[in-house]
């Protein structure tokens, strides 16, 4: 099996978060903005029920590049974000990843990302920069 990452190289990730997640990301985090915690505050906002946090969503990047594509050894160098829609627990997405660039005498890819939602529009959308051996 061909292990190399090169440009075009992809892959997607299907994955859901609970409220327990979101509770452990506030105590990880310090962000206990109550739209992500308190359902009765959260009715009278403008998404109407609790979200899940932003970054808590992003880090399925840092997971997937860590443990996955391209896996052990990645060095996490930079990642830009933006965050087009609210991110809900139970509910499943799909991150997408997507080598646009590589530089092989540092060993080092940029990598478009982004996370779905079920009706397939973006939720979040960047673009990151990773550095492992397999980049070539």
């Amino acid at each position: 099996m061909d292990n190399r990452i090169t440009v075009g190289s992809s892959y997607e990730y299907e994955f859901s978060f609970n409220q327990e997640d979101v509770i452990k990301f506030a105590h990880a985090s310090g962000d206990f903005n109550p739209i992500h915690l308190d359902e009765e505050y959260a009715k009278d906002s403008m998404f109407k029920r609790t979200i899940i946090h932003g970054f808590l969503g992003g880090s399925v990047f840092s997971k997937v590049f860590g443990t996955i594509f391209p896996g052990n050894g990645t060095i996490y160098l930079k990642q830009d974000l933006s965050f087009y829609k609210p991110m809900f627990t139970q509910k499943q997405y799909k991150a997408t990843f997507e080598v646009t660039e590589t530089d092989t005498t540092k060993n080092r890819a940029v990598v478009r990302t982004a996370i779905l939602d079920d009706n397939n529009e973006i939720v979040i959308k960047g673009e990151a920069l990773i550095k492992h051996p397999s980049i070539y």
